[in-house]
């Protein structure tokens, strides 16, 4: 058995493909939508201006088609895992660029140029990382629990409840 299919590490992987998949939907629906969501053990919150019934219907929309095998979309490009790739590849990048000379300073193009082949490499990379690691699209028996509203300082905030059936 692999640390991917640990209850706690499945759970989030598989609430991260439901998130995705959401926020798809959500965001093709309405294409001007300010959003961001984050998954949690016990399902994910979304941040910004969402109808809670709408949520609720695309939230029960997505599951249903991950459930169905449309799997792609488990998968998001502005998903913070791509930035969290981009991020560890630019810093081994200009890492391996500084070498052990002193002069530091005569190195920022290699810096440069470095970091942006990482970033460039990294868009690729971070959507197979999500494919394999960070998302799961096995969400069978899952179902939605609940969805809930709440204002914290005038920031709209929903939480949807992810179970698995027993």
């Amino acid at each position: 058995m692999s640390w991917l299919d640990l209850s706690p590490v499945h759970a989030l992987r598989r609430n991260h493909a439901v998130e995705h998949a959401t926020m798809h939907i959500l965001v093709r629906r309405h294409p001007y939508l300010n959003a961001v969501a984050r998954t949690d053990l016990d399902g994910f919150n979304v941040y910004g201006q969402v109808d809670t019934k709408t949520l609720a219907d695309t939230a029960a929309e997505a599951l249903g088609r991950l459930q169905n095998g449309e799997s792609d979309l488990a998968v998001h490009p502005r998903c913070g895992t791509n930035l969290a790739v981009s991020g560890l590849l630019a810093g081994v990048g200009t890492f391996v660029a500084m070498g052990r000379s002193k002069p530091r300073l005569s190195k920022l193009p290699s810096f440069i140029l470095a970091a942006t082949i990482a970033v460039l490499v990294a868009q690729p990379l971070g959507l197979i990382v999500q494919k394999h690691i960070t998302t799961s699209p096995d969400v069978e028996g899952l179902t939605i629990k609940q969805v809930t509203r709440r204002e914290i300082a005038g920031l709209i905030v929903h939480k949807v409840e992810l179970e698995q059936a027993c």
